[in-house]
Order: structure tokens, then C-alpha cells, then sequence
């Protein structure tokens, strides 16, 4: 049970992290691209990021719950809000980009750039993880 615990400890960390790797991905092209004044693009970026980290933040509440229904019978597999965030998901996603393809109100290939964001997000982490690794703060005990 104990390894299980630091398990489940070490993934709400990892999510946490995740989670705030993305933000700061958003903020340092957001601010990167103001900084040289690019406007319009930061505004297209800041609106694809939003898109994509609410639509990842809606992936992992779903995951959350298939996974407690997975691990106790009992438990309510998903509510009618969590298959309303699954399903409305990319139909948003791609809704968001041809609008903004088509109106021509922000670049559409600045909102698909932020539309990668949670990518991003995932290749700093695990650059995060591997220093971990490579580098460790604390001496390995029993070695």
C-alpha cells in the first residue's frame, strides 16, 4: 500500500507540474512575442494555449475518473458534464481555428501554435524528469 500512496503522491505532483510548465511556456512566448511587438500573435497565441490547456485539463479530469472506475467498481465512471468536456473538446478546438482562419481577427497559425502548448508542456517536463535523473540533488541511498 505504502508504494501505491507514493505512486499516487508522485503523479499529483507530475500533473501539478505539468500543468504550470504550460502556463509558463504560454507566458514566455506570450511575453517573448510582445517584447518584439507582435500583437496580433500573441493575442492568436494566448487564445490557442487557453483553448488547449482547457482542453487538456478536461482530458485529465476524464482519464481521472475512466481510472477510478477502473480501480473501484463502485465509483461513478463519468458525469454527464465530464462526457459533455470529452465530447465537446476538438469540435471546440478546431471551431476556435477555422474561425479565426476565416475572419482573419488573430493569425490562425499563431492560434495553432498555441494550440501545441500542452506538447510543449510535456517535453519540459520530461526535460525536467530526466535531469532528475541525470543529476540528482540527493545521494542514492544503499548504493
Amino acid at each position: 500500500m505504502e508504494s501505491e500512496e507514493t505512486l499516487q503522491a508522485a503523479t499529483s505532483r507530475i500533473e501539478a507540474r505539468l500543468l504550470t510548465w504550460m502556463l509558463i511556456v504560454s507566458a514566455v512566448v506570450i511575453l517573448a512575442s510582445l517584447g518584439v511587438s507582435h500583437l496580433r500573435f500573441a493575442a492568436g497565441f494566448a487564445c490557442g494555449a487557453a483553448l488547449s490547456i482547457l482542453g487538456a485539463v478536461w482530458l485529465e479530469e476524464a482519464v481521472a475518473a475512466a481510472l477510478r472506475g477502473v480501480a473501484d467498481r463502485s465509483a461513478k465512471l463519468a458525469t454527464k458534464e465530464l462526457v459533455f468536456k470529452v465530447i465537446v473538446r476538438y469540435p471546440l478546438l478546431l471551431g476556435a481555428l477555422y474561425l479565426f482562419y476565416r475572419t482573419h481577427w488573430l493569425p490562425a497559425w499563431a492560434v495553432l501554435a498555441g494550440l501545441f502548448v500542452p506538447l510543449a508542456g510535456g517535453v519540459v517536463e520530461c526535460l525536467y524528469q530526466l535531469g532528475g535523473i541525470l543529476f540528482p540533488s540527493k545521494p542514492q541511498r544503499g548504493l
